[in-house]
């Protein structure tokens, strides 16, 4: 068996080629459930954000290679999507996971939204009866450690999530946002976070547009916006200076067509528009457009690099805890080997034990002297537990097996007494 991690990330495959892999919401279950159906699969997770889509798995064989020519198939992808796949094994993969739940393979350092993605991937992985042991084991390990990271470290004290950044590159083009309007679409935590920091910076209108719109509308009490349906973008669009976009759609929400519209509408005045997406939700071609200045989750790294210096130093505090960690959690799963082992060891030898206990006790209820019973008994129990080992160490004599016989030596703790 081994711990398997197949996927893609930011930083082996441009969005273009991350949005093709992308898992939606509304095909995550069958995705899981055709995961299980594989051969050399026995458990399985899928983590799908704007940054990455990683498989993690219990697999045996060449559950590696199924899982990647299954992740191929799904989305129909071209060959040449193999160059960015990146796959890692048991040690590997746990230092890789715990990185991931902390922080530290994100596309803005130390960015907190991760975990929560990370714990929906888990619930969504036991909803759908892929989650087992293993991934239990890694996981609940991973939530800890990244709680250890946050709290033992500075990686979270500078606020430079991707909804900051977004932000903050919105105040590089605006002087100010007393007389501006922003749109976000989506309600989810990107959004959330993202209206929270204009409304902050005393953005004049925010208007939240989403699938549900009672949701939008709890969000948009919040900051004192309103809320309008997916559909209403069109009408809306031209009003909004700036648009910010994180939603699981599986297709483009605002099209080259509407932003042309927007802009004729505005007699071209010009327009800043963030796609935190994956899927995008925002069409490639508007980013060609006059007037338009179009950003992408790549293109936020950049915007943060001064607020990253903290980070950078409380990263090499959290890479220590991690290796630590990752230390620790492998010696309890080899601890967890021997688990069955003793668990049958005890048995028998209670078996042992109640047997000759019950052969006393008949004797003593026939009338036969305790002291004699007493001794039987320590004789009877001495020579039935050492009675297999015995055939095995001479065994081991006749063959030579000195190996054996230093472990028996060091199992029963002889190597302080005479040979």
């Amino acid at each position: 068996m081994s711990l398997t991690i197949l996927g893609i990330n930011h930083r082996t495959a441009h969005v273009s080629i991350r949005e093709k892999v992308a898992f939606g919401p509304e095909q995550l279950p069958l995705a899981l459930n055709q995961t299980r159906e594989l051969p050399g699969v026995r458990e399985s997770l899928i983590l799908s954000t704007c940054n990455r889509t990683e498989l993690y798995c219990e697999t045996e064989g060449d559950g590696a290679d199924q899982l990647r020519d299954w992740l191929m198939a799904f989305h129909n992808l071209p060959d040449e999507a193999l160059k960015s796949l990146f796959v890692v094994h048991d040690h590997a993969a746990i230092e890789h996971t715990f990185n991931v739940a902390s922080g530290l393979e994100s596309v803005i350092l130390g960015e907190p939204q991760i975990l929560g993605q990370m714990k929906q991937a888990y619930r969504d992985a036991h909803e759908s009866g892929t989650a087992g042991p293993v991934i239990n084991g890694l996981f609940q390990h991973a939530f800890t450690v990244a709680k250890q990271v946050r709290t033992d470290t500075e990686i979270g004290t500078s606020p430079v999530s991707v909804a900051y950044a977004a932000v903050s590159l919105a105040r590089q083009i605006f002087a100010g946002f007393e007389r501006h309007s922003a749109l976000l679409i989506g309600a989810g935590q990107t959004i959330e976070l993202a209206a929270r920091h204009l409304h902050g910076h005393g953005m004049n209108r925010i208007i939240i547009a989403n699938r549900n719109v009672h949701r939008a509308r709890e969000l948009a009490t919040q900051v004192d916006g309103f809320a309008i349906s997916l559909d209403e973008i069109p009408a809306h669009l031209s009003e909004s200076d700036i648009v910010i976009s994180s939603t699981a759609a599986p297709t483009t929400l605002v099209s080259t067509q509407m932003v042309k519209d927007a802009l004729k509408a505005r007699r071209n005045r010009p327009m800043f528009m963030v796609d935190i997406a994956v899927p995008r939700d925002i069409e490639e071609g508007v980013g060609e457009l006059d007037d338009v200045y179009l950003y992408t989750v790549d293109d936020l790294h950049s915007v943060v690099q001064e607020n990253m210096k903290t980070r950078q130093a409380a990263a090499q505090q959290a890479r220590e805890i991690i290796s630590a960690e990752v230390t620790r959690y492998e010696m309890a799963q080899r601890t967890l080997e021997a688990v069955p082992t003793i668990q049958v060891l005890r048995k028998s030898s209670e078996e042992i034990r109640d047997q000759v206990l019950a052969h006393s006790l008949r004797h003593l209820n026939s009338g036969k002297p305790v002291e004699e019973l007493m001794q039987q008994l320590a004789k009877q129990l001495t020579n039935k537990l050492i009675h297999r080992p015995m055939i095995e160490l001479r065994g081991a004599g006749e063959d030579g097996n000195t190996d054996l016989i230093r472990a028996a030596r060091d199992l029963f703790g002889l190597n302080d007494k005479s040979k």
